[in-house]
């Protein structure tokens, strides 16, 4: 057996004379793997599902919303709104070169009325280019009608899950609702399209954005959506939307066009700052391991005092004495390390498993930098005591009692 071989089951042996020792001072590690393979897995989930969430819309969307952002939080927070965001707004943006398709916005939450039936959904008043600009395709029927937006219209569009809930299996298509009192004819019904960071679209109504204004009394518009021809020209686009609004607003540029990717940017960076405060939960765990396996070892090298006499005597050199007792050392950051990931893995599968919904997605390369980081916290811990064996005078070790 080569003498490595021989240094480490050595170093097992060792180890195996003092389990709880060993089991305590591994714990700190694993608590701390533990701790970044679940952080790992929720911050990546997470980032997957909203990046899903947003592109399910294609990627060349922006919103327009009334109320400028200064600093932080969200449209007409801060610097307040000179002027409301009106369908007059929404159709002159037509004009501009590089768009696709827009859609004026008007939401509200209202009690849907069909057959014997009834219940309180969100209400998204909206123009005929809905399905073009979301990519949201109607299942059945068909959508609004392109007609004037400022005109109120008399007609529906039902979420897939809307629909069963009023008519059950029966068609919807030619039925009527009343929503706020207001008597609709059902043209369409969408096909489904799941939820959007919590809201079920299937489970909503599309009604002209006119109609909405009237059903919720107001008079101006939550968002204009814009899809863009291609993202190439999304610069260009976001400066024709600024230069025409705030001409249109007498100079004030009380608006926030957001792009998608600046979405996605922003909610990067919230969370990885979040994922850098928690992430200090698992240093501390891991700096804890160290100091517990640094004490350890250190209280091991004044036990073993004689043993590292005899060793000398027979002719194992300090570095082998070292090599020893940082093999010891980095054995027990493993066990931890290893007992940590599967800690961790088990409880993100269990997760998955009792919340399907849960964003939870484990990368591989959680898993080396978790190995990678119980094998730095061995090292480290394990330098100063190994250089403390390794210096010992083999004649005083030998008469130590």
């Amino acid at each position: 057996m080569p003498a490595g071989m021989d240094g480490f089951f050595f170093a097992l042996s060792a180890l195996a004379g003092h389990r709880l020792r060993t089991a305590l001072s591994a714990l700190g590690v694993a608590i701390g793997v533990a701790a970044v393979i679940l952080l790992t897995s929720l911050g990546e989930g997470t980032r997957d599902y909203v990046v899903s969430q947003f592109t399910q819309f294609g990627t060349d969307l922006l919103a327009v919303n009334p109320g400028k952002v200064k600093t932080f939080g969200m449209p007409g927070m801060l610097g307040g709104t000179t002027h409301k965001l009106t369908i007059d707004d929404a159709e002159a943006l037509r004009q501009i070169p590089g768009i696709k398709s827009l859609v004026p916005m008007a939401i509200g939450q209202a009690r849907v009325e069909g057959g014997e039936r009834g219940r309180s959904v969100f209400i998204y008043g909206v123009g005929h280019q809905a399905p073009e600009t979301w990519q949201f395709p109607v299942g059945q029927g068909r959508f609004l009608p392109p007609t004037d937006p400022r005109r109120k219209g008399a007609t529906a569009v039902l979420g897939p899950r809307l629909s069963r809930e009023l008519f059950g299996e029966a068609p919807a298509l030619g039925r009527r609702v009343r929503i706020g009192g207001t008597s609709l004819l059902v043209v369409g019904v969408m096909e489904p399209k799941g939820q959007l960071l919590g809201f079920d679209l299937d489970d909503a109504a599309y009604v002209p954005v006119a109609t909405a204004m009237d059903l919720f009394n107001i008079d101006e518009l939550h968002e204009i959506d814009v899809l863009v021809e291609n993202a190439d020209l999304i610069p260009d686009v976001v400066e024709g939307i600024r230069a025409l609004l705030v001409e249109r607003h007498r100079g004030e540029e009380d608006f926030t066009i957001t792009t998608q990717a600046e979405m996605l940017d922003t909610f990067g960076r919230i969370l990885g700052i979040i994922t850098v405060s928690v992430s200090g939960i698992a240093a501390v765990s891991l700096l804890v391991g160290a100091m517990g396996i640094l004490t350890i070892m250190w209280i091991s090298v004044t036990e073993r005092t004689r043993e590292i006499g005899l060793l000398r005597s027979l002719g194992v050199t300090p570095g082998g004495i070292s090599r020893l007792f940082l093999t010891e050392s980095v054995v027990v950051a493993l066990i931890g390390g290893m007992a940590g990931i599967t800690f961790g893995l088990g409880v993100a599968a269990i997760a998955r498993f009792v919340v399907p919904t849960m964003p939870l997605k484990t990368p591989s390369g959680a898993v080396v930098i978790a190995l990678v980081m119980s094998l730095v916290v061995g090292v480290t811990s394990g330098w100063l005591p190994a250089r403390r064996a390794a210096r010992l005078d083999p004649i005083e070790a030998l008469r130590e009692e």
